[in-house]
């Protein structure tokens, strides 16, 4: 795996990993009663960017090491995915 393709497969894994993750513990102002003026009943209340980014940070390195682990033992290929190779041909119709 090249150092390009390791960086882009990590990237991908740390936002699937915060989008997955956001919601999790969430307390909006609604559940809390304290609901600023302006604001939605759905917005945060008591949201702490770093924590959250810290416990996804660890946690996407933990599963980008075992997909990269899985990518360079050759374990799982393109090959085994490549759904298209199975096919028919055109000139077979």
């Amino acid at each position: 795996m090249a150092i390009t393709s390791a960086i882009v497969l990590y990237a991908v894994t740390w936002f699937m990993t915060m989008f997955i993750a956001l919601p999790i513990g969430l307390k909006t102002q609604g559940d809390m009663g304290e609901k600023i003026e302006g604001t939605h009943d759905g917005a945060p209340a008591n949201y702490n960017p770093r924590r959250k980014a810290l416990y996804v940070t660890v946690a996407a390195t933990v599963i980008w090491g075992i997909l990269v682990a899985i990518i360079s033992s050759g374990w799982i290929t393109w090959h085994d995915l490549d759904w298209t190779a199975k096919l028919p041909s055109v000139a077979d119709s």
